[in-house]
């Protein structure tokens, strides 16, 4: 058995700790295990150990600063030289990963790519710029969710860089219909971030209940901003129009209660939410900075966040009533099935170990 060490920022069910986990799940666990380096504590703990994995907790880059950070990352090393491959899922802080790894002669470096835009404002995104040019001299391979992921951590031609889909077990995500035939049903599954624009969201369910009353919104998903966009709701009098699920641990359930999904993002490296609700069946409404890499069925209408709320209702009330189909065998023959994707990341490390 090889042990590979993931790197991440915390273990909540964002969406790659949710790819993790699904490769996790369905490698070979005699033949390659997962192990963590962590900083945030989050619902996948219980269960990485259940599967048999190992975690090792730090304290965040941004908690007690980068000399910390360094620290705690090369002290790691040193204390645990049985890691021969590193696998960094934190976009442009993944270069510090990959620069101490490279110090401690660690042989495969793999820096993993999952957004298209650093978060936060100016200064924050100047410190993860720096940490960003670390990752071309010290990596060994580089993965992405998709071309335009790539492109931006990577800033190389397409041909340098390799996309390893995001798959779904598409046998949880089959066609399931149990819509409530008298309300017509948006659900959103997010992060309450700056990035998923919850803001607009709100602004476009706002103007999709003047043009039906029946019309209901359910938010799955925790975060900062959630206090914030419920008071906005509150304001705008949709309290008892808006269901705040908090953290969700059956996605598939929620998408079959969906007459459509909608994700208006500020940016987005794939969207891996999309693939689970085309797989579903469910027609997607979002914004045009997702990537189009997105849209396997046909069944995602992109939209411009400069368009206005009331168009993005008015395309979403189009779906109300529309047949659901079963697009599992679209999602597997693009790529996106996650046998596929673990027989990929099993074969690599173990070629590679």
């Amino acid at each position: 058995m090889i042990r590979v060490l993931h790197c991440v920022a915390g273990l909540g069910r964002g969406g790659y700790e949710t790819f993790i986990m699904n490769v996790y799940r369905n490698i070979d666990r005699t033949k390659v295990q997962f192990d963590f380096l962590y900083s945030f504590d989050g619902v996948y703990k219980d269960e990485i150990l259940a599967l048999g994995g190992k975690i090792y907790k730090i304290p965040f880059i941004t908690e007690k600063g980068p000399f910390v950070y360094r620290k705690c990352v090369t002290q790691f090393f040193k204390t645990h030289p049985e890691y021969k491959i590193v696998h960094s899922h934190m976009d442009k802080f993944s270069g510090e990963i990959m620069e101490c790894a490279k110090k401690r002669g660690i042989p495969v470096r793999i820096a993993h790519s999952h957004s298209i835009k650093n978060e936060g404002g100016l200064s924050f995104q100047i410190v993860k710029n720096y940490y960003g040019h670390k990752i071309m001299p010290n990596c060994t391979d580089k993965f992405t969710c998709s071309e335009e992921a790539g492109r931006w951590l990577f800033s190389c031609d397409k041909n340098e860089f390799t996309v390893v889909k995001n798959g779904i077990d598409t046998e949880k995500f089959a066609k399931c219909d149990n819509r409530d035939k008298n309300r017509f049903t948006v659900v959103n599954v997010a992060r309450f971030t700056e990035q998923k624009n919850h803001t607009f969201l709100i602004d476009a369910f706002c103007e999709l209940k003047k043009l039906d009353g029946s019309a209901r919104l359910i938010l799955a998903g925790e975060g900062a901003l959630q206090e914030k966009i419920k008071e906005k709701t509150k304001r705008l009098g949709l309290t008892d129009s808006v269901t705040f699920l908090g953290d969700c641990n059956d996605v598939p359930r929620l998408l079959s209660k969906a007459d459509a999904f909608c994700m208006p993002s500020l940016f987005e490296g794939l969207g891996i939410v999309l693939i689970e609700a085309q797989s579903c069946g469910v027609p997607c409404v979002a914004s045009d900075t997702v990537p189009r890499e997105a849209d396997i069925t046909g069944e995602v209408t992109f939209l411009s966040l400069a368009d206005s709320p009331k168009k993005w209702a008015e395309e979403l009330l189009k779906y109300k009533g529309r047949e659901k189909t079963d697009n599992r065998q679209k999602i597997a023959d693009a790529g996106y099935d996650i046998h596929t994707t673990a027989d990929f990341l099993q074969n690599f490390y173990l070629e590679r170990s």
